[in-house]
């Protein structure tokens, strides 16, 4: 009788650790691993948090105009200028992008295969826009150093080891 208990006891300890071990599993995969994101993933996901930033405010300031946007809008009148052409929708696609750099930020953070599938194509219609950019207006520095730029995060997230962080076999 005692080693009937025993054995009871036993199975639910070891169904208790077994529990702990699945909820472990799962926690990490659903967040970042115990050694954390490969270096890349957060310098794109701070990246895309800063650019979310700018084209929050950016957005922001086109669609409320006010006198306390003017002394940013100094930085860069001839972007003012060509915003301005579109109306408020320059302002609300700024805020939808804002949306959309945030949202791939915590995606790739949070190990989401969709979240480096949207940075990917964030990085990539820059890099031909600024291609275009580039092109059209014959700026070396404006247009070259923008398409180097989504070069080079798109080539970081190509790496081995970024897209093995992604990969659904390691989630």
């Amino acid at each position: 009788m005692q080693k009937t208990f025993r054995s009871i006891d036993q199975i639910e300890k070891r169904r208790g650790k077994e529990k702990e071990l699945r909820t472990a599993q799962h926690v990490t995969s659903e967040f970042i691993t115990p050694q954390g994101p490969p270096r890349t993933v957060a310098v794109v996901a701070a990246f895309l948090f800063l650019a979310t930033v700018a084209a929050t405010i950016t957005g922001t300031s086109l669609l409320f105009p006010a006198p306390f946007w003017k002394p940013l809008w100094d930085l860069n009148r001839p972007a003012y200028l060509a915003f301005e052409k579109f109306g408020m929708s320059a302002g609300v696609f700024l805020l939808l992008l804002g949306i959309a750099a945030c949202a791939t930020s915590t995606g790739l953070l949070r190990r989401r295969r969709w979240a480096w599938w949207s940075a990917m194509a964030l990085f990539a219609v820059n890099g031909v826009g600024d291609l275009a950019a580039l092109l059209v207006q014959r700026d070396l520095v404006k247009g070259g150093s923008g398409v180097a730029i989504a070069a080079c995060f798109l080539i970081s997230l190509t790496r081995p080891q970024v897209k093995r962080f992604f990969a659904p076999t390691s989630i």
